[in-house]
């Protein structure tokens, strides 16, 4: 996608929950903003779908916006429910899993 077909969402007010939906055994994303300095990604995921183990190499911020998920973090599981966020460190390997259905909103900062 170029960035003139981007979805310009800026000077509104947005309520991330609402930007992207469930789909039935899958994971949804939604790119908000791409810029150099970082993006700001929305998913949400159905009940035991997740994203398998993989490094970044950017820090990594995620808020849970609904549901409950689990994080692990170089072997360490976390699970975190709506509210709550975690920073996952560049380079260090982790995977989402949803306990059940789950909106995240990912932030990713380029160094």
């Amino acid at each position: 996608m170029t960035d003139e077909q981007r979805e310009d969402l800026s000077g509104q007010i947005l309520k991330p929950a609402d930007l992207v939906g469930y789909q039935t055994g899958s994971v949804v994303s939604r790119m908000m903003v791409f810029k150099k300095s970082g993006t700001i990604t929305l998913f949400a995921f159905d009940q035991g779908e997740g994203l398998s183990e993989h490094t970044a190499p950017y820090d990594a911020i995620v808020m849970i916006l609904e549901g409950e998920a689990r994080i692990t973090i170089e072997g360490e599981p976390f699970t975190l429910t709506a509210g709550e966020m975690m920073i996952m460190p560049a380079e260090k390997p982790h995977a989402v899993e949803a306990v059940s259905r789950f909106k995240m909103m990912l932030t990713m900062i380029h160094a």
